[in-house]
């Protein structure tokens, strides 16, 4: 490790905290969760509690190598965000603005296919069989009034 510290780690395109735990710092960039930070500790045999701060730059960019191709350092496909993507059919995993436009183009598939789930996000509904007899609601309640 090295001797000076650094108060701001920059980690795929994210400015990390560099007070904070190496595996609590990586949960900062979205689309890694803390299951797929621990296991990026463990392949690089990084202590958890240590200090991000005081991380070395090969070892940075060894993250950010992780977090692009997590498949070839032998992570498993169920801890990718991304399984069997609808284009390509592969396992990958995305990050930050990628995982946000690849969301919406999710959501604008659905819409113009006009699919059950499509109509649902359109009219602002729950998506996946919640009730909506009491909860969902957005306007003022109807119901008695007292006078």
């Amino acid at each position: 490790m090295e001797d000076e510290f650094k108060h701001l780690v920059r980690i795929s395109r994210k400015d990390v905290d560099g007070n904070k735990t190496i595996e609590h710092a990586l949960t900062d960039i979205k689309g890694v969760g803390l299951s797929l930070s621990k296991t990026i500790c463990r392949v690089l045999d990084l202590d958890l509690n240590s200090k991000i701060g005081y991380i070395a730059d090969e070892d940075v960019a060894k993250i950010e190598d992780i977090i692009e191709d997590p498949k070839a350092f032998d992570i498993p496909s169920w801890m990718l965000n991304r399984r069997e993507d609808y284009v390509t059919g592969e396992d990958i995993h995305l990050i930050e603005s990628d995982l946000d436009m690849t969301l919406r183009d999710d959501l604008n598939r659905m819409k113009k296919t006009r699919s059950y789930k499509g109509r649902r996000h359109e009219v602002g509904l729950p998506v996946r069989g919640q009730r909506t007899k009491s909860t969902f609601r957005k306007s003022a309640s109807v119901g008695v009034r007292r006078s």
